[in-house]
Parts: structure tokens; sequence; C-alpha cells
């Protein structure tokens, strides 16, 4: 019998690691997405990874809104651009970049054969009287989406579908929350593209292992 697994890692064409070191190395950025949609029971995979995710006292924080009809991703984008536009004429760039800028921002949702949205999701955390432990509850769970997030990177990777973060629903969280109807006590943090790369993006080096580790006593 072919699981889901096989099944999609037969089908991407792609050559992928057995090994959770070689997935950490293999996982890529992919900006460009073949016309070719990601089986639900994929995505469902991905979201099960994530739920697995480290959180502070095991609330799961988290939320996730997934689109994969073309209508909700349209709404998005327009609603992001229009926003984002504001910010790039803010920042005195040429009429000309930004419109280059804001349409190709467009069309890597629109040409995503799925996106998931993370969200933050605060209300059952643990309250305090004082402000600055409040505040470090907030960035415990910040942190623990950030976890979730690269659980469903390297699932997807490991179906053999590759994903994109872009970070725009972080700069524009009500936006993108009332584009899509969610509730007001989710926070999008996130939006991540899946799909099956249409080709090998570039890979940026990494720092030497020298360089980032400053303290190892």
């Amino acid at each position: 019998m072919t699981t889901p697994t096989s099944h999609s890692r037969a089908s991407s064409g792609l050559q992928r690691s057995d090994d959770l070191s070689g997935l950490l190395r293999g996982r890529r950025s992919v900006r460009q997405y073949q016309e070719r949609g990601v089986p639900r029971e994929a995505l469902l995979q991905m979201l099960e990874a994530a739920r697995w995710a480290p959180s502070p006292h095991g609330r799961q924080p988290w939320r996730f809104a997934v689109l994969t009809q073309p209508e909700p991703k349209t709404r998005l984008a327009a609603a992001m651009g229009e926003d984002w536009q504001r910010n790039l004429e803010m920042d005195g760039q040429p009429t000309k970049i930004v419109q280059l800028r804001l349409e190709k921002s467009r069309q890597r949702i629109l040409k995503a054969p799925a996106i998931i949205i993370p969200c933050l999701y605060l209300e059952d955390l643990d309250t305090y009287p004082d402000q600055q432990r409040q505040a470090n509850e907030s960035t415990m769970a910040v942190q623990s989406i950030g976890a979730a997030i690269q659980n469903m990177l390297l699932m997807a990777y490991d179906l053999g579908l590759d994903t994109g973060w872009m970070c725009a629903p972080l700069f524009c969280p009500d936006i993108a929350r009332v584009a899509l109807g969610l509730s007001v006590s989710l926070i999008p943090q996130a939006l991540i593209t899946v799909g099956y790369a249409a080709a090998d993006p570039k890979r940026r080096e990494r720092l030497p292992l020298e360089e980032l580790i400053v303290h190892f006593e």
C-alpha cells in the first residue's frame, strides 16, 4: 500500500534525504511553483507536525488558516498590497520600483498552490499581575510559533514539497485578519507558500559555525 508520504515523494520527482540532518540541510525557500495542486492530506500532515512543536506550558498558542482557492488569495494579496504600497512610498522608493515589488509579491501569493497562515492565539496564555512577565509570556508564544512553522517546513520537504516563508502579515496583521474574516483573537504572523518547486532556488551561504557560537564551556 502506498502511503501519502511515499506517494508525495515519488510524484515530486525529487531526491529527498531519509535522515533528519539531510532534511535540515536540504530544505530551501522557494518562490516559484509548478501549476499543480497540493494534496489535502499533505497539508494536514504539515499541520500535524506543527501541532507537536514545543509551546509555553503546553498551551499551543497558534492557529492556522489554509488557503487553496484563488478568491481568498486574491483578496489577501489586494488588501496587503495596498498597505505595503503606502509603506514603500513612505520610504521614498521610486514609483516604478514600488510597482515592480508589489507585483512580484502579488504573484508569489496568487501562484502558490497552497498557503498556510500561522496566527498567534494568546487567549489561553498564563496571566500575571505585572507587565514584564506578561510580555515575556507573549514572547514565549512568538518563539513557539516559530518552532511550529519550522516543523511544517521540514514535514513539507520530507513529503516532497517545497515552501516559502513570507513575513508580510507580520507588518499588517489586522489587515490580513480582516481580509480573511478571521477572529479578532487571531494575529497573523506569516504566510507560508506550499507547492512543488518549478526550479531550484539559489541558496544563501550560511555563516561558519565558529562565528555563531559566542560562548561554549
